[in-house]
């Protein structure tokens, strides 16, 4: 086994042992190439490997922290209903149930940011016009960060809908207010995809820019205009979730099989 595993291994049971605590830091560089009687570059080697596990974060001058690596993966269904809940508006499919309590880490940010790529072909605008974005880092209620929640607006919808872009969008939140508006009724397309963390994500979940993250885009069409009013983009470290959908049989592969006849025999 290469030294750097061999480093990585010991490190590894350590932390799950408790012997570094979730949100405490392990010993400097220098103190870990003393303690293994090994080079820096087989200690960087060997957290990096512990990086991509989510064990840790080395942060530059900052130091080398132990993640919180208990937290459970959420089973989320991703099938085609979209909820709605009473008091809140539409619930996709993100949370346990419906009722289930999230809660926003900091403070919610509304600011017009440059469209990314992605977002801009979707809305149908040229990248890097300044776009409105409604940022939020959420979690279901006693556990860590989540996900970071991007919402871009269309010029449209704030043009339409301009409470839409207020701190307090109102009962159903801004999506009732794009429906009101003549939006109505939006219909949703969900895109999925994995990469790696920008350093700026990393930081508001609190994960390793080593790690992967799921990305997943959800665009609001509007009737009236043909094409999205609104993107939503969820960011969520993949060791948090298992994404599971269920299977239906088309009417073709119906239960029992009929026996298939041999040709000669018809």
């Amino acid at each position: 086994m290469p030294r750097y595993e061999q480093v990585a291994d010991d490190l590894r049971a350590r932390i799950h042992a408790g012997e570094y605590e979730i949100g405490s830091k392990l010993p400097t560089y220098a103190e870990l190439t003393e303690t293994y009687g090994v080079g820096r570059g087989v200690i960087s080697s060997a957290l990096g490997v512990l990086e991509r596990e989510g064990l840790i974060r080395v942060v530059k001058k900052a130091g080398i922290r132990v993640l919180n690596w208990r937290v459970q993966r959420r089973r989320i269904g991703r099938g085609q209903a979209v909820m709605r809940d009473p008091a809140r508006g539409y619930v996709f499919p993100a949370a346990s149930h419906a009722g289930e309590p999230w809660i926003v880490h900091g403070r919610a940010v509304r600011s017009y940011e440059p469209a990314p790529e992605r977002v801009a072909s979707f809305l149908g605008v040229e990248p890097g016009i300044a776009v409105l974005r409604r940022r939020r880092v959420t979690s279901p209620a006693d556990e860590p960060q989540f996900q970071i929640v991007d919402t871009w607006l269309s010029p449209e919808a704030v043009r339409d809908a301009p409470r839409a872009a207020d701190a307090d969008t109102g009962p159903g939140g801004y999506i009732d207010r794009l429906e009101e508006a003549g939006h109505g009724p939006i219909e949703w397309t969900e895109h999925a995809r994995a990469r790696t963390p920008t350093d700026e994500e990393a930081a508001l979940l609190d994960i390793s820019p080593e790690s992967t993250v799921l990305e997943l885009y959800l665009v609001g069409k509007s009737p009236a205009l043909g094409r999205a009013v609104d993107v939503t983009v969820r960011v969520i470290p993949a060791d948090r979730v298992e994404l599971v959908t269920e299977l239906r049989r088309d009417e073709s592969a119906q239960w029992p099989v009929a026996p298939v006849v041999p040709p000669e025999q018809h």
